[in-house]
């Protein structure tokens, strides 16, 4: 029984259009224009799909954090809305006012 693979619409397009490559019913450089890539890179698909079938089509990059993301500590210190409500409460100063400035005017 086949193996069920999650995947984007996009990486489901493209395993159709290398599937394509693979079964020779389309050049390489006609794929790598379908798919806005380079020559090369549709040869590492085509390499990447026969040896994993399906899941070669799918990002590695699934399910894996964020190199850039923000420590769960920090994110909690300065993103913590009631404490930072709290504070200005107790501070008595105005959201989104500068100290020293007078508050801004609407009309």
């Amino acid at each position: 029984m086949a193996e069920a693979v999650a995947m984007s619409l996009k990486e489901a397009d493209r395993y159709a259009v290398i599937m394509h490559v693979i079964e020779r019913t389309m050049a390489q450089a006609d794929a790598a224009a379908w798919l806005n890539v380079s020559v090369r890179q549709v040869k590492r698909l085509v390499r990447r799909i026969r040896l994993d079938g399906p899941k070669g089509a799918v990002s590695k990059r699934w399910g894996v954090p964020s190199n850039a993301r923000i420590a769960v500590s920090v994110r909690e210190r300065f993103a913590a809305p009631p404490v930072a409500a709290c504070r200005l409460r107790s501070t008595g100063a105005t959201p989104g006012a500068a100290p020293g400035r007078p508050p801004l005017q609407r009309e």
